[in-house]
């Protein structure tokens, strides 16, 4: 662990093996497309809907970095002990993993911080392309671009690899790595945005029902920070018991210190140990979250599916995640974190942020001065 925290030589080699990752999706979908003859706004939503998929995979990958412990594989940024790879720092990896056999530094998590690192630098390097390109469509009027989202999606893009970096050099400070995975989401809430915007498909609801939607996206996003601080401060089995936690309904908590932003992974505001007590309250948060959320969801997709036939996919797709959520978070409590679970459980918080993010699209109202130009609106009920 004895290393710098910043050292940018590696930084070069670093964009170079994530350019080589990058070229791979590009040229694979060019060729597709060329084969295809599409046009210039079928290619754009084409990369972006790609950029969408592998974003989604990048995220779990951060989560089976942060579950295996792998965070501070390399405990530098953006190389591994000034290298480029695992390869160039094995005797600075050996001496760390020889020092402190359980510790963070080993020969494996090296690797799988470094892969989750250059998958990320090939995502923003995809990104800044998809940038390039919409702004030089928008400018020739050659497809229905979204420069202001491109451009505001790679600024998310640049701050999300900036929480990356202190992720690392500020030794996994629980706020920023919630923060981190929080960014993470929403970079595909803002790559799912773009791709309907490409291909706009409207859906009428109900005002009611439409208020409905919105409240649960925003309860889905205080449950998923509720998970995040769960994770980020491995509060995952504080509770070993459901659905009872400790083997009481009400345990001893201590909420001040639980969620007492401003601290050190482990440690309290006051720099002492963490309490036990501030962990089961980081986790019975979260558990009461669940009990609210998934109701939610449950409710709203049996709405949405009684408003026809175009949107029963869509409530289908809400109940299937809350189950699939219920199911992953109990694993986690009963079967004492196993990590196909613990990702699971992620991949069904970024499955939730884009199904919601894709409804509110698709259900906004249509601004009364652009009502004749927009797709047409197709009324659920009438579709069935």
């Amino acid at each position: 662990m004895n290393a710098p925290a910043w050292d940018l030589a590696p930084l070069a080699g670093i964009a170079g093996a994530g350019l080589l990752l990058a070229l791979v999706p590009l040229f694979w979908l060019h060729l597709r497309e060329g084969r295809r003859g599409s046009s210039s706004a079928a290619r754009l939503r084409a990369l972006t809907l790609l950029t969408l998929f592998l974003s989604f995979d990048l995220v779990l990958l951060g989560a089976y970095t942060r579950l295996s412990d792998s965070g501070l594989g390399c405990p530098d940024w953006p190389g591994c002990y000034g290298q480029v790879s695992p390869v160039g720092a094995r005797d600075a990896i050996a001496s760390a993993e020889a020092a402190a056999p359980l510790g963070p530094v080993t020969h494996r998590k090296a690797w799988i911080e470094m892969a989750h690192r250059y998958s990320a630098t090939a995502i923003g390097l995809l990104i800044i392309a998809l940038t390039a390109l919409t702004v030089v469509a928008a400018r020739r009027g050659t497809a229905r671009a979204s420069p202001g989202w491109a451009l505001g999606t790679l600024v998310w893009v640049c701050m999300q690899g900036a929480f990356g970096a202190l992720t690392v050099t500020m030794k996994l400070y629980p706020a920023i790595v919630t923060l981190h995975l929080l960014g993470g989401l929403g970079l595909l809430v803002l790559l799912a945005i773009q791709v309907e915007r490409y291909e706009p498909v409207a859906l009428t609801l109900p005002a009611g029902l439409r208020a409905a939607l919105v409240g649960v996206a925003m309860l889905a996003l205080v449950q998923v920070t509720l998970g995040g601080w769960v994770s980020t401060n491995n509060a995952v089995l504080a509770c070993r018991d459901f659905p009872t936690c400790q083997g009481a309904w009400w345990p001893e908590m201590d909420f001040v210190q639980g969620f007492a932003v401003q601290r050190p992974l482990g440690l309290s505001s006051a720099g002492e140990p963490l309490p036990y007590q501030a962990l089961t309250a980081i986790h019975m948060a979260h558990r009461l979250g669940a009990y609210a959320l998934i109701p939610a969801l449950a409710m709203l997709g049996w709405r949405l599916w009684r408003q026809g036939r175009a949107l029963q996919p869509w409530a289908l797709s809400l109940v299937g995640i809350a189950v699939w959520q219920a199911a992953s978070g109990l694993g986690n409590v009963m079967f004492g974190l196993p990590l196909v679970a613990a990702v699971a459980h992620t991949a069904g918080s970024a499955a939730l942020a884009v199904v919601l993010a894709i409804l509110i699209v698709r259900s906004a109202p249509a601004p009364a001065t652009t009502v004749a130009s927009r797709a047409p609106r197709v009324s659920a009920a009438s579709a069935s």
